[in-house]
């Protein structure tokens, strides 16, 4: 190892080395004033030495423990409130650079996301060719998207591809209980990566949460948190400037949950975070490797079928996924199966999205009426919503629900439009209609049906103009969440709330007229659910195949 190497560990690890010297002097000088005092001791008379003797060693030996005790707690205290954080550091923990083992291929998914993540390793990898040209590295990446994405993985991934020191901490580490903790944190964390690149090449810095710390500035009124808040984001802005005056090597990567209009606009400037990588949820194709990747980390049924489980999952992160296997191997075991089957797997996901069965028992009238209006909900999802595929039917109680029909997307929508949200209604009113089929009348069930119906026709005329009325204009611009929001006048909201009792009706009278045409098929799909209780995505498939219908296709497409 060479001088400047050892400069640069003496720089990085002084307050370390600073007390184990304290510590060897403390010990050398008791050693020493021990052996001079045995000295002494020896060129006493006999009679002295007796009396010498009787009391010395006790005292000789509390004296040194004592001395040692207390000044092994004065030390450790000291170092642990001055330079390690004080009460901010309980239960923190930061990943070693060792312990970094995330590997490029256990990255599933994310095709786009992995190919701008692979240029900045790239780049990191050869920095020669970006010299050439004159440019300079990237210094900062902010990942930005929902949790459970993968952003802390791929940031992993990138140390372990790279080879570089990789500094961890999270966004909470910075706030602290007095003014000017977080300064002091940032300031540290910086100066290691530092020392890191000096004697590696490079180092990356990942900031979890970085939103704790990054949001806009507050205005001070005397408030310790405002001024320590400001301070932080101060801090960090200086180091992130800091990085430029010297080519060290330094990468930040910061990964939010938040939107990154949210944050300081100093922060998000160029110059500081100059990748922003947008993490979402993984499309079919994406969910569908991931499905994969987990079930061949567990024994599992050989018939599973890992598209069909792709499509039920639109909207689920990795993270969810992952729960999902997990929670379909516990209930395997608790079934004593050697192997996880397509039930078990159901029965996690209607865990994970419903929570667990309520245990509640439903009377035999109860249980048909159930049964009727999640067959409504069933059959017009099925016929006439051309986006959504209906994977399951219930009428066992869980968390609030006496039961359901399950649709799900059959692909993620970004943008939806008017046939789209007038298929969210029939299916909303469905159960109305198929109670008054039936019965003649509706139960207490309907509400909340009623309530989605007319939130989403409310919303199509009065904020996206699509009304029959002709009447334009967003009129819960003000909060468009809010029944008493409407910025219209009276005349105008006449005509507005006409366009939604017209939308309404229209709608309602398809789906009566779709149960009416169907009843057969209407009165089998109860049946069936009133005997097997729950009803999976290929048993409904198979009940509308029995009488030659086919799912709503959507004409867009």
């Amino acid at each position: 190892m060479d001088l400047n190497k050892i400069k640069k560990l003496i720089k990085l690890h002084w307050i370390k080395i600073l007390a184990i010297f304290i510590a060897l002097t403390l010990f050398v000088t008791v050693a020493f004033l021990v052996i001079i005092g045995i000295r002494h001791f020896l060129t006493l008379e006999a009679f002295y030495r007796k009396m010498t003797l009787a009391g010395i060693p006790l005292q000789l030996f509390l004296s040194v423990i004592t001395a040692f005790v207390f000044a092994s707690i004065y030390m450790g205290f000291h170092y642990w409130f001055m330079f390690g954080g004080g009460m901010n550091k309980i239960g923190q923990k930061r990943i070693k650079p060792e312990h970094v083992n995330v590997k490029w291929s256990d990255v599933i998914g994310m095709k786009h996301v992995k190919g701008e993540v692979l240029e900045v390793i790239k780049l990191l990898k050869d920095r020669a060719q970006i010299k050439q040209i004159g440019g300079k590295i990237i210094k900062g990446i902010m990942m930005i998207g929902p949790p459970g994405c993968g952003k802390t993985y791929l940031a992993k991934a990138i140390a372990t591809e790279t080879g570089l020191p990789f500094l961890s901490a999270t966004g909470s580490e910075f706030v602290g209980m007095f003014v000017g903790t977080g300064t002091a944190k940032i300031k540290s964390l910086f100066k290691e990566a530092r020392v890191l690149a000096d004697l590696h090449g490079g180092c990356l810095i990942f900031i979890d949460e970085i939103d704790t710390i990054a949001r806009k500035r507050v205005g001070v009124s005397g408030m310790g948190a405002g001024i320590s808040h400001n301070a932080t984001i101060n801090q960090l802005l200086t180091e992130l400037d800091g990085l430029r005056q010297t080519e060290n090597n330094i990468v930040v990567i910061a990964a939010t949950n938040i939107s990154e209009s949210e944050f300081d606009p100093a922060l998000m400037r160029a110059g500081r975070f100059d990748r922003k990588i947008y993490v979402e949820y993984p499309n079919l194709e994406d969910r569908q490797e991931i499905i994969k990747y987990y079930l061949n980390r567990v024994g599992c049924d050989r018939k599973l079928n890992a598209g069909v489980l792709a499509r039920k999952t639109v909207f689920f992160s990795p993270a969810d996924i992952a729960n999902m296997i997990r929670e379909a191997s516990l209930v395997a075991v608790r079934s004593k199966r050697e192997s996880i089957t397509m039930k078990d797997i159901s029965d996690a996901y209607d865990r994970v999205l419903f929570g667990l069965k309520s245990g509640l028992q439903l009377s035999e009238k109860e249980k048909v009426w159930t049964a009727y209006h999640e067959a409504g909900h069933a059959i017009i999802a099925y016929l006439l919503h051309p986006t959504t595929d209906v994977v399951k039917a219930t009428i066992i109680p869980r968390r609030g629900f006496l039961g359901y029909a399950h649709p799900v997307p059959r692909e993620e929508i970004h943008i939806p439009m008017k046939d789209y949200f007038l298929s969210e209604i029939k299916v909303s009113l469905a159960s109305y209609a198929a109670e008054n089929l039936k019965f003649g009348t509706t139960g207490a069930g309907v509400a909340g049906d009623f309530k989605n119906a007319l939130d989403t026709a409310q919303k199509m005329v009065y904020m996206w103009g699509m009304g029959s009325s002709g009447v334009i204009g967003n009129f819960k611009s003000g909060n468009p969440y809010s029944q008493n929001a409407f910025n219209a006048s009276g005349k105008i909201k006449e005509k507005l709330d006409e366009d939604v009792q017209k939308i309404l009706g229209n709608c309602l009278k398809e789906v009566r007229d779709v149960l009416n045409n169907e009843k057969e098929l209407f009165e089998h799909f109860a049946q069936e659910l009133l005997k097997k209780e729950e009803l999976e995505y290929d048993e409904i498939v198979d009940i509308f195949k029995k009488y030659g219908k086919e799912r709503a296709q959507d004409s867009s497409s």
